[in-house]
């Protein structure tokens, strides 16, 4: 199979594989090493415009100017068209980002509460007019990641209205803001927006290995995948998933030591960019360590250590252990 180039807009990516944007995931860090490892695009971690706004703006997004760090996307999160669109204009204009996507698909509580992520789908002029709103004041390409509704005729409404309002491009999460992460990703509903609109149309949900990527592509149709909580801990995924869209095969990886080497590169990075501070590395952790020899007694141990060598110093004794 070969892999198609995405375009988004004016933003043509070498590939159609994007890391999604992910809270307290997708720092620059952890974008670095996805990227490293064959991400055509790298999401920052959901910025609420509100705060954006309210905060010291260029502290609030610290981790967006680095030119190792390209192409890239912001996501914004909201449900006032004008805050947004000031908040878009100074990541335009501060930033200048490949991609500005609008999350219109989160389920969370505390951002559906507020009106924002998926409970925008409820309120369609809403959408019309934050889309319509971006599109005419930014020069960089808008795009929005939606879910699934309850009935395919009203997904499709709101994927038809985002075209018309000016979107470049859209990402479809194939499950219903109710169902959260249970369940499986619906990927003849993911098929039916593709089929309707004109715009590149970019599948997410349960592409978590080889064989999901290759199917959903072909059943979906879609013009490329967005790959999320998969990556937690596996930035080597991309790397995976292209290899085996390319040539049929399968990557022979020791994924222990794979595992600790990236964990390695990642505390590197973070030291690099002075982002330590600014994460719960324990929880980073974590997800490096699934699956390791051992790795519910390794999390214990995690819990107790405070720096990253002390982190890595363990993982690679349980690496050992198990030999």
């Amino acid at each position: 199979m070969k892999l198609k180039k995405l375009k988004i807009g004016r933003t043509e990516l070498p590939g159609n594989l994007l890391l999604a944007p992910m809270a307290d995931v997708t720092n620059l860090a952890f974008r670095l090493l996805c990227r490293q490892d064959g991400a055509d695009l790298a999401y920052t971690e959901m910025i609420n415009a509100d705060a954006l706004l309210n905060e010291s703006r260029k502290s609030f997004i610290k981790g967006l100017n680095s030119p190792e760090d390209r192409p890239f996307g912001v996501q914004l999160v909201g449900s006032c068209p004008k805050k947004l669109r000031e908040a878009a204009l100074f990541v335009e204009e501060e930033y200048e980002p490949e991609v500005i996507d609008i999350n219109m698909g989160c389920p969370a509580k505390c951002i559906t509460g507020a009106g924002c992520g998926s409970a925008l789908l409820n309120s369609p002029e809403l959408v019309r007019k934050i889309i319509s709103e971006l599109a005419d004041a930014l020069n960089t390409p808008v795009s929005a990641k939606i879910r699934l509704l309850g009935k395919e005729e009203k997904t499709l409404e709101i994927a038809c209205l985002i075209e018309k309002a000016g979107a470049s491009a859209l990402t479809v999460h194939g499950r219903t803001a109710a169902q959260m992460y249970s369940g499986n990703a619906n990927l003849m509903g993911i098929k039916a927006v593709k089929n309707e609109l004109s715009i590149p149309v970019i599948a997410n949900g349960d592409i978590k290995d080889e064989e999901s990527a290759k199917k959903t592509l072909e059943l979906t149709g879609c013009d490329g995948l967005m790959i999320g909580r998969a990556a937690m801990g596996n930035p080597f995924i991309f790397r995976r998933i292209r290899h085996y869209l390319e040539t049929g095969e399968k990557l022979e990886v020791e994924r222990q030591a794979r595992q600790l080497e990236d964990f390695e590169k990642y505390i590197s990075l973070l030291e690099k960019h002075n982002l330590l501070s600014s994460i719960n590395l324990r929880m980073h952790a974590h997800w490096f360590t699934k699956g390791l020899h051992g790795s519910r007694h390794v999390r214990e141990k995690i819990n107790s250590l405070k720096d990253g060598k002390a982190i890595t110093e363990l993982m690679r004794s349980s690496c050992q252990e198990k030999y």
